[in-house]
């Protein structure tokens, strides 16, 4: 049979992975995201090796196209810097968490998968409720983001100018975004799906600067937590090879259409795919446990 072959599993997955690499910079999504819900529900393979792909695959797609944001002034070091400061140390201790729940109990993975679909239904109604204010105001910046000097600026092709913006709510998107680190390190997902309402609506950054500096935390996050899991022995080569090979294509690609794409399309498609994986993903977690009919 043709599944039985060596090489149809790794053709798959470039060719899967490819279109999250797309998608992934425009939407602000890593790649893991899209990744672990859908590979979970429908690929043969053991989920601790699905969580440890899912962050060299958020890893990939943000280091593919980060740097071209950064030179676009459309990334944010400022503010990417006293977040990860903190994010980072969650996401790890989210790795730690999230193997030992699948190695100490017979059960854990099945536990894993009604956990990630309830994560992936909770991502669908922040992505379904945030409405994203494409150039907010902020009048006034906190202490913290003032004394950081969080601002910066780059050139709008719509309105043919460059746009100026500041960040504020520094002290309160932190915790935020340690949560959210904590969450992607033990289910192996990108955080783009928490990173850009925060950055957009709490902190005041101007959508298509959120879902660049999103990306860029996601280089620091991801690959803390991707460690835990390599040490581990749950990164295996033949599934991430494929996986970073087409992530890394599909996402160079996406970087160049993120410039002057309008992400509210792909937004949509995000959604439905999250709320289709959270249904899949708590099905198959409660089948393992013998509650429902397996599929």
């Amino acid at each position: 049979m043709l599944v039985d072959a060596w090489w149809f599993w790794p053709a798959v997955l470039f060719l899967f992975t490819f279109v999250i690499g797309i998608i992934a910079p425009i939407s602000g999504v890593g790649g893991g995201v899209l990744f672990v819900p859908l590979t979970t529900a429908f690929f043969p393979f053991n989920v601790d090796f699905i969580r440890g792909t899912g962050l060299i695959m958020a890893l990939t797609s943000s280091l593919s196209s980060a740097p071209q944001l950064t030179k676009k002034g459309l990334a944010n070091l400022r503010i990417m810097a006293p977040i990860v400061a903190v994010s980072s140390v969650t996401s790890i201790l989210g790795g730690i968490v999230g193997l030992w729940i699948t190695n100490s109990f017979p059960e854990g993975k099945h536990y894993i998968n009604i956990m990630l679909g309830i994560v992936l239904f909770v991502i669908f109604v922040v992505m379904a409720t945030s409405k994203r204010v494409e150039f907010p105001e902020v009048r006034e910046q906190d202490g913290l983001s003032k004394k950081l000097g969080v601002a910066g600026a780059w050139y709008e092709p719509s309105l043919e100018r460059v746009v100026e913006y500041r960040i504020t709510n520094m002290a309160i998107a932190i915790p935020a975004f340690a949560m959210v680190g904590f969450i992607a390190g033990m289910f192996g997902l990108g955080a783009g799906w928490a990173n850009v309402p925060v950055l957009n609506l709490i902190m005041g950054a101007p959508v298509k600067v959120a879902t660049s500096t999103s990306m860029l935390i996601i280089t620091v996050n991801d690959a803390a937590a991707a460690w835990i899991y390599l040490a581990n022995g749950a990164v295996l080569p033949v599934i991430v090879i494929p996986s970073v090979i087409g992530i890394t294509i599909g996402a160079r690609i996406g970087a160049k259409l993120a410039v002057k794409a309008k992400p509210k399309a792909v937004r949509y498609l995000v959604m439905g795919i999250m709320l289709m994986s959270a249904v899949l993903d708590v099905w198959k977690g409660l089948s393992g446990l013998g509650y429902v009919p397996g599929f």
